[in-house]
Parts: C-alpha cells; sequence; structure tokens
C-alpha cells in the first residue's frame, strides 16, 4: 500500500517541481532579454552622447524613483523602482533648462541637428547591432537552419497530384537546378511560371522524375492577403536541416536575416494600419516573457535568437514617428533642418502628450492582448 500511495505522490512532486522550472526560468529569461536589450538601447545613446562632447548626467535602467546606483564622474549610474524601460538624461536636454555659458558645448539642445540626430538614432541601431551579432553567434555556432524541400501535403486534383508526388518525397531538383531549401523550391516555381516543370525527388532511396504544369490559383501570404501565383499544390512538411557555415559566412547569414526582420516588421506595422492584421496579434510584456521561457527550455541557441528578433523589433518599434519614441525626436530633427528653426516648446510638449496618450493606449492595449490569450475562452489571438 505504502508503494502504492507514494507513487501520486512522487508524480505530483515531479510535477510541481517541474512547474516551478518553468515558472523560474521564464522569470529569469524574460529579465535577461529585456535587461539586456534595454541597457544595450541606452549604451548606444550613451556612447554617442560621449563620443560627440554631451554631457551625460544619468545612466538608468528603468524609470521613476532611484533605487540603487553609483556616481563616477558626471554620470549617476542607477537602477530605478520601474523596470519597464530605461534613459539616458543628458545636460540641457530639456530646452527649458537653463545652462550656463560655459557648459552650452556639451549641452544636448545646443548641438548640431545632426549631433542630435546621431544620438537619437545611436540607441535603436545599437539593437540592430546586438542583433546581428547574436544571429552570428548562433550561426556559427550551431549552423544555419533551412527548411528543406520535404513535401508536407499534396493537394487533392492538384499538378502535383496529377503527376504523381506524395507526401514526404524530397524534391532535390527543378528543370535541372538543384534546391537547398524550401525557399528555392517556391521562388524556381514562380520564376518558371506556367512553364512545364521537370522535378527531380528521392523517394525511399530512390531518384524519380515527373513532369509537372503549374496552375493559376488564388493564395493567401503570410499576412493572409489573397494572390493569384502559378501553383502546382503542394506544402513543407515543416523539417529544418541545419548547414554548418564559416563565421564569416554566418556574418552575411546574419546581416540578410537582420535585413529581412527589419524590411517584415515595418510591412507588419503597415499591414496593422491598413487593418490587413487585426490589432489582436498584438503582444506585450506577457507574450514576450512566455515565448522567452519557451525558448530558454529549448536550449541557449534558441534563447540567443529570440533575443536577436526580438533586439531588432525594438529597434523598428523605436524608430515609429511617435513622439517620446526615438523616432519622433528624429521627425521633429527633421522639420527643424528643413524649417532651419526648432519647433516652439508648446508645439514639444503638445506632440508629447499625444505621443504619451498614444503610448499609454498602446500598452494597455497589448496587455488587453496578452491577457485575452491566457483566458481558453478570449477573443484575442491564439497563443503561438
Amino acid at each position: 500500500m505504502r508503494n502504492a500511495v507514494g507513487r501520486p505522490e512522487r508524480r505530483t512532486a515531479i510535477h510541481n517541481a517541474q512547474e516551478e522550472f518553468i515558472v523560474v526560468t521564464t522569470i529569469v529569461s524574460t529579465v535577461v532579454v529585456l535587461g539586456v536589450l534595454i541597457f544595450i538601447h541606452e549604451l548606444g545613446h550613451f556612447l554617442a552622447a560621449r563620443k560627440l562632447g554631451v554631457t551625460v548626467l544619468r545612466f538608468s535602467l528603468g524609470f521613476g524613483p532611484r533605487v540603487i546606483g553609483f556616481q563616477r564622474g558626471e554620470t549617476d549610474y542607477c537602477l530605478s523602482l520601474v523596470p519597464l524601460g530605461g534613459y539616458v538624461k543628458m545636460l540641457g536636454e530639456d530646452r527649458e533648462e537653463e545652462v550656463e555659458a560655459s557648459d552650452r558645448e556639451r549641452s544636448f539642445s545646443h548641438q548640431s541637428v545632426k549631433k542630435r540626430l546621431a544620438i537619437v538614432v545611436a540607441g535603436p541601431l545599437a539593437n540592430v547591432v546586438l542583433g546581428v551579432v547574436l544571429f552570428t553567434v548562433v550561426f556559427a555556432v550551431y549552423g544555419f537552419p533551412r527548411l528543406n524541400t520535404e513535401i508536407g501535403t499534396v493537394a487533392a486534383d492538384s499538378p502535383a497530384a496529377r503527376a504523381g508526388l506524395q507526401p514526404k518525397d524530397k524534391v532535390l531538383e527543378i528543370n535541372g537546378r538543384k534546391l537547398q531549401s524550401w525557399d528555392d523550391l517556391s521562388q524556381t516555381i514562380q520564376r518558371e511560371g506556367l512553364k512545364p516543370l521537370e522535378i527531380v525527388v528521392e523517394r525511399a532511396e530512390q531518384r524519380l522524375s515527373f513532369h509537372v504544369t503549374p496552375e493559376i490559383r488564388e493564395v493567401k501570404n503570410i499576412f493572409g492577403e489573397p494572390l493569384q501565383r502559378p501553383v502546382i499544390g503542394i506544402t513543407a512538411s515543416g523539417s529544418f536541416e541545419v548547414e554548418k557555415v564559416h563565421p564569416l559566412l554566418a556574418v552575411f547569414y546574419s546581416l540578410k536575416q537582420t535585413w529581412s526582420l527589419t524590411k517584415l516588421f515595418f510591412l507588419t506595422i503597415v499591414k496593422l494600419v491598413q487593418r490587413v492584421l487585426p490589432m489582436e496579434t498584438l503582444g506585450g510584456p506577457i507574450l514576450i516573457a512566455q515565448m522567452a521561457g519557451q525558448q530558454a527550455q529549448e536550449g541557449l541557441m534558441n534563447f540567443l535568437h529570440f533575443m536577436g528578433l526580438i533586439s531588432i523589433n525594438l529597434a523598428v518599434l523605436n524608430l515609429l514617428p511617435i513622439p517620446v519614441l526615438d523616432g519622433g525626436h528624429v521627425f521633429f530633427f527633421i522639420i527643424e533642418a528643413v524649417r532651419r528653426r526648432p519647433l516652439s516648446v508648446r508645439q514639444l510638449e503638445m506632440a508629447q502628450k499625444v505621443g504619451m496618450a498614444v503610448l499609454i493606449a498602446l500598452m494597455v492595449f497589448v496587455f488587453y492582448n496578452d491577457i485575452m490569450r491566457l483566458i481558453p475562452t478570449g477573443r484575442g489571438a491564439p497563443a503561438p
């Protein structure tokens, strides 16, 4: 009887321990992701300001009251109470702040537009650089993952089905062109259009050849928009192959992925504004925490890749032309450069209030989405 009772208790204890491990992993990974990304972002502003001779009064991780820190030179390095961001406070950053004549050459507001622009852009740029570094490390150590050419499904009454292609077939060549990934396969079909294709596949260790003629059909892109494209009626199985690459090639792949992600994130914002994508797809800190925990459990390389992705995302979001974000400051500097005079203090104050209201509304909305994802009957978008 003792063993019969003890086994369920041990299973319960193991289950509880696993849940505790997941919770701890999620918390730690979230702190690491947000802490590193915020630190790197503010470090970009800090280093640019110091390089251009602007005095930095405070380097803070977090907002609100100062909790702990130390003074070195003219700069106070500290942690603040609210851990939802960070800031670099520079001398003369507020245009109404009185600055001694002897300190004006080290004041932010007394710098040229080019210098102020460089300091502001340095934050998002630092996040881009971090993303490139993290992707490079992942590709150099782990390798470059490619979605391979194995067929997952073959649509009924499609050109592929009529030709005899089957699930699990691995496509090796199309019209004599060797394929390395599913992207190669898709792009080759699009490039050939409606021309007949000679497709060579591997099936049960045999090479088989099929003749397939694509048809124009309606498909949906990643944003759910309908498109008319030549297709043969197959989908990927979803299996990946990892290609070991030279460190220099890893840098190239990293830059290429960073550029692709940057374009994708900007395009996603456009689709949200156009209402092609529902606003319910937006996620906030809770979703980031969930995903950070999941990726940390998958291993260090997955976690680093996720951090790189979020870093690029943060850079893109910060460059949006919303007052209080870096992009808003960039927008004002461009106006100043065109008008050859800055906006008035009142105009800036009004813009900052509008920008803060928009940002607060957006934060409330993404928190709502995050919470609704945690409720099984909620209307939020399904968790990834």
